[in-house]
């Protein structure tokens, strides 16, 4: 059994989400609808994390299993973008070790969150505008906060399923883009259901001055959802970059060409 990691990127605002709901279309929905069609059986696909309705991914990584070797992956990927929606693109399929697992091997995952001042006709489906002024530097004080924790119980949608709320945060920072635009800008080794919007949101408070970086720490330690502030919106999110070791991408693909065993590409 062969394994490749997918390369992707998608815009969610059509989506309930990445994982497969019972309610709506979803991003792993269209792409294993599309792969069955190709390779003309089921083939499920794992994804590197479970993004919510309406969030985006400028590259998300899903892997998944065929019995034989393919051999143009590159022309696989060319009819995959041909059956998807205009709003999922493939960029690239590569081999990777057997056990490589595109959710559990992960070590670090990268989010952005635009916020705006400005009205703009063009971008408004993927910022997050809001009146007034922010105190930004105050903002950057309270990220530096996140560095000295990792349980995030505070920041987490409240009954998941996960049977930890640890995370190890490595960067959080605000960046001014444009004139009206911001850009935070988080990384951590993994993130809870929610955790972004929820500390974007109570970030938005300490930059109105409703909250004090000590408050926000004290947030972060009581470990409660109900202290922490509203969810920012998803549509101004995205999941910008997965990180992995080099040893996962370390197989052998030639060995599986001289095998006999049917390739994928007869069937396309």
């Amino acid at each position: 059994m062969r394994r490749y990691f997918i390369y992707l990127g998608y815009n969610g605002k059509n989506f309930r989400g990445w994982q497969i709901q019972p309610n709506g279309m979803t991003v792993q929905q269209s792409i294993e609808e599309a792969l069955a069609i190709l390779m003309r059986k089921s083939v499920p696909i794992v994804g590197a994390g479970r993004t919510d309705a309406g969030v985006h991914a400028r590259l998300m990584i899903a892997h998944f299993d065929w019995e034989g070797p393919i051999e143009d992956l590159a022309f696989l990927a060319e009819k995959l973008n041909r059956l998807l929606p205009k709003d999922i693109a493939v960029y690239k399929i590569v081999p990777v070790v057997p056990e490589a697992h595109a959710r559990f091997d992960a070590t670090s995952r990268t989010y952005k969150y635009y916020i705006t001042t400005r009205k703009d006709p063009f971008n408004y489906e993927l910022v997050y505008k809001l009146p007034g002024r922010l105190d930004f530097e105050a903002m950057n004080e309270a990220c530096k906060v996140l560095f000295d924790y990792i349980d995030f119980t505070s920041f987490s949608k409240l009954h998941t399923d996960v049977k930890t709320n640890i995370c190890h945060i490595t960067h959080a920072e605000w960046t001014q883009e444009e004139d009206a635009t911001w850009v935070f800008t988080i990384r951590a080794d993994r993130f809870l259901r929610n955790m972004v919007r929820a500390i974007v949101g109570t970030l938005i408070e300490v930059g109105r001055g409703k909250l004090t970086v000590e408050g926000f720490r004290r947030i972060i330690e009581q470990q409660d959802r109900c202290k922490a502030g509203t969810s920012a919106p998803g549509q101004a999110l995205f999941l910008v970059n997965v990180e992995y070791p080099e040893s996962i991408f370390e197989c052998d693909d030639q060995q599986s060409s001289i095998t006999g065993e049917p390739s994928v590409a007869d069937n396309l």
